[in-house]
């Protein structure tokens, strides 16, 4: 069957949240589809749809529900053919799609490790007792408690912008951006170190674009397929499957990356107590193609040397 490509009068449709970051996703997916079938800019159109991950800004995400709260809203926009595919960070995405929708296409993954960001450039270590640092994530929250129980941690969301701007009213002295929403929003001007993978393990399939498409939706198939990137596959597919054998979400402080180097594929994880009192890590290698299995399998590991109520301190 002959692919019918989009056109200026019917475009394709790719839904996208809001936010700077956000948009860039977006534009990168339209600009990779652009260049793999030689099609004009119009014959696209990013669709904006507000989530409640974003609409809701004063309290944190365990309380308001975890990761769906930033792509429910798009899903159902797939679902009711609204749009055409969507785009996601994928360490926002949980471990299961709604029924009816695929997720299996990946852009180049960009740097995964985590920006420390301070408006005068100081680095973690640098910071004093009782110093203030601001952030909405768990993982981070219980990383730091971990390796610094001296410091304040305070809830600090928003984008980019809005985390920066609060850095400047005195909200917090430091927090932590992922390196590669930086580098897309080409923000080299935001002070900040980044943080070797062997000091600060990041969140689960941070730097990877995830696209997600209805199962049915044949062109979008095939269309996808043409940008999407192996290499970046074959990492989120041991760091997921370690995540959804641990029951990841927002409420469960958990990191792990998966690197590739010829045919083998090493994984690092960690789970912590959320208080940041302890923190379990394990790190195995295995064929390429056996990354599911050997996620899984850590999962099984660290859930046993945890015990019940790991997670409950």
């Amino acid at each position: 069957m002959t692919l019918t490509l989009p056109t200026p009068a019917s475009p394709f449709r790719i839904g996208t949240r809001g936010s700077p970051l956000a948009l860039a996703q977006a534009h990168e997916t339209r600009s990779r589809l652009m260049t793999a079938f030689d099609l004009p800019q119009d014959a696209f159109e990013v669709v904006v749809i507000k989530v409640t991950g974003d609409a809701v800004q004063d309290r944190p995400l365990k309380e308001i529900g975890g990761k769906g709260l930033f792509t429910r809203e798009i899903e159902d926009a797939l679902l009711d053919g609204s749009i055409d595919i969507a785009v996601h960070s994928m360490k926002d995405m949980p471990v299961d799609q709604p029924a009816g929708l695929l997720l299996d296409t990946y852009l180049p993954r960009e740097d995964v490790r985590d920006a420390f960001v301070t408006l005068d450039g100081l680095r973690l270590s640098d910071l004093a007792k009782g110093s203030v640092v601001g952030t909405s994530s768990l993982r981070r929250k219980s990383q730091i408690l971990f390796r610094r129980p001296d410091l304040q941690i305070v809830e600090f969301r928003g984008n980019v912008q809005t985390r920066l701007r609060k850095l400047g009213e005195g909200v917090a002295r430091a927090t932590f951006l992922a390196m590669a929403g930086l580098n897309r929003l080409e923000m080299a001007e935001v002070p900040r170190t980044a943080i070797a993978p062997e000091d600060m393990l990041p969140a689960v399939a941070q730097g990877a674009i995830g696209i997600e498409r209805r199962g049915s939706d044949s062109r979008a198939a095939e269309m996808l397929a043409a940008i999407h990137d192996g290499p970046t596959g074959d990492r989120l597919a041991a760091e997921r499957a370690f995540l959804a054998a641990l029951d990841g979400s927002c409420q469960t402080p958990i990191a792990g990356l998966a690197t590739v180097s010829g045919g083998t594929l090493r994984l690092r994880g960690e789970i912590l107590r959320t208080d940041g009192s302890e923190c379990l890590s394990d790190d195995a290698e295995a064929p390429v193609e056996d990354g599911a299995d050997l996620g899984r399998d850590m999962a099984a590991r660290l859930l046993a040397r945890a015990g019940a109520g790991f997670f409950d301190a």
